[in-house]
């Protein structure tokens, strides 16, 4: 009986599995048979039906990332409406190297145990008061980001440290502070990372898309700078806020013990020097001109090296490389769509109903922030792919520098309405056993707070700054 009431509840996910993607089928072979109908050019109107499948499947997420991103591969090249080297261009982008390097330095920052002991460090004085542990735990998310390039392995190494802290405290399963302590792990997590280039998948699709577009690398810095104080600090002390409000509690502090923690390992040592010497070298980029990317796969050679590193060899098997074929599937979309004239296309659409007034300029950065914002929510870690073919054209109708527009692209997606357009804040309501609607409630206050008070900000901040 167990059995068929567990088929009988599958069964409709699974109707809705099968049926789904064959529709969406349908409707991208519609747009590409009907595209000169309407006057479009058959390369485009190709474009737009692979467009409009990949991205409806990624935004659904009825097939895995990795499956849809090989079924573009395949269509992309079958169809020949894309240039092989621009269909495969993301294998050779530096974003996809930023996001190899930051699946093996999160590999060797869990495996020699130095992350948890840096959070087992820092739990004890959390404990003094409930917001004090809220802002620690959105404080060390932060920080980690600098790091830790990946926020999968963040949440993954972040989450049971901070439920034991929780379980110290005496916040148990079900209470509203150990719903704060997970929702500001998650959150903190990835809307505060999205303000350090390294530490994002959507950070990473923006540069390899501006790089392959335009031509122009993003540095480490000048990004750091135009993003943190707002995108990090002020939507820091937003986040902390909100959770201290919206589920408020109380905590045990806990007992000061006699013992002393174990001291630094060898590989602990040599894993910090390594960290450090990455850190800094990603910060000075714009000294001595090599990419981050470069600079973070000579720390990943040098965590798999042997008598250097920390893994095994077998370890590199076990990454999670569904990521990695996201992340040059959506970059090889970005560059069809670049090839084949689509963005221009997508670009005079979007802004002919966004108006836009080189008069105005803050109606034209809140204006872009606003249509950034929908496109991370019709699709998640997207958007920069549609956004950026028509920035050119948005800066010449705003008389904002190209820069400034593209970076438009980092308002959008770090302002999260719904839980599912951050896959590691789904991961840590899973690890945690956070219900979604408490989430969700905490997205949609955070993002109207963003939009409200956050954007006027960030716009005074970006003018102060030149860039405006």
């Amino acid at each position: 009986m167990a059995n068929q009431t567990q088929v009988l509840v599958q069964s409709p996910f699974q109707i809705v599995s099968a049926v789904v993607p064959t529709v969406l089928l349908c409707g991208a072979a519609a747009m590409w048979a009907a595209g000169p109908l309407v006057g479009l050019a058959p390369q485009v109107a190709q474009a737009g039906g692979i467009t409009f499948l990949c991205m409806s499947l990624w935004a659904t997420g009825l097939l895995p990332e990795f499956v849809t991103a090989l079924l573009f591969f395949a269509l992309a090249t079958l169809s020949g409406v894309g240039s092989t080297s621009g269909v495969f261009s993301g294998f050779g982008s530096s974003a996809f190297w930023l996001v190899l390097n930051g699946l093996i330095m999160g590999a060797a920052i869990s495996k020699t145990g130095l992350g948890a002991r840096v959070a087992r460090a820092v739990a004890r004085p959390l404990s003094g008061s409930y917001v004090r542990l809220i802002a620690g735990v959105v404080g060390i998310s932060y920080g980690l980001a600098f790091v830790m390039p990946s926020n999968m392995g963040r949440i993954t190494l972040l989450l049971p440290v901070m439920l034991a802290l929780a379980d110290e405290v005496r916040l148990v399963p079900g209470s509203r502070g150990r719903t704060g302590v997970v929702l500001a792990a998650g959150f903190g997590t990835f809307l505060l990372s999205t303000s350090i280039l390294t530490a994002n998948v959507p950070n990473l699709v923006l540069a390899g898309t501006v790089e392959a577009l335009y031509t122009m690398p993003l540095g480490y810095v000048p990004y750091l700078v135009l993003h943190a104080p707002v995108l990090g600090v002020l939507k820091g002390l937003l986040l902390i806020g909100l959770i201290g409000l919206m589920f408020p509690d109380h905590v045990q502090p806990m007992a000061r013990l006699a013992t002393t923690a174990a001291p630094l390992t060898m590989a602990e040592w040599r894993l910090t020097v390594i960290l450090a010497a990455t850190l800094g070298l990603w910060v000075t980029d714009a000294w001595h001109g090599i990419s981050p990317a470069w600079i973070g796969l000579a720390a990943a050679v040098l965590c798999l090296l042997p008598g250097v590193g920390f893994l095994p060899p077998e370890a590199f098997g076990q990454l999670n490389f569904r990521t990695i074929f996201y992340v040059a599937a959506i970059l090889g979309l970005a560059s069809m769509i670049r090839e084949t004239g689509l963005g221009t296309l997508l670009g005079h659409g979007l802004l002919r109903v966004t108006p836009l007034d080189p008069r105005a300029p803050f109606w034209n950065f809140t204006a872009l922030a606003g249509l950034t914002t929908v496109l991370s929510l019709a699709v998640p870690n997207g958007a920069p792919v549609l956004f950026t073919p028509m920035a050119a054209e948005a800066a010449a109708a705003t008389g904002f520098g190209l820069f400034t527009v593209v970076m438009m692209s980092v308002l959008g997606f770090s302002t999260v309405l719904l839980p599912f357009q951050a896959p590691p804040i789904l991961l840590a309501l899973e690890l945690g056993a956070v219900r979604l609607r408490d989430a969700t409630r905490l997205s949609l206050v955070s993002a109207a707070l963003t939009l409200l008070l956050l954007v006027p900000v960030d716009y005074l901040w970006w003018h102060w700054l030149g860039r405006l």
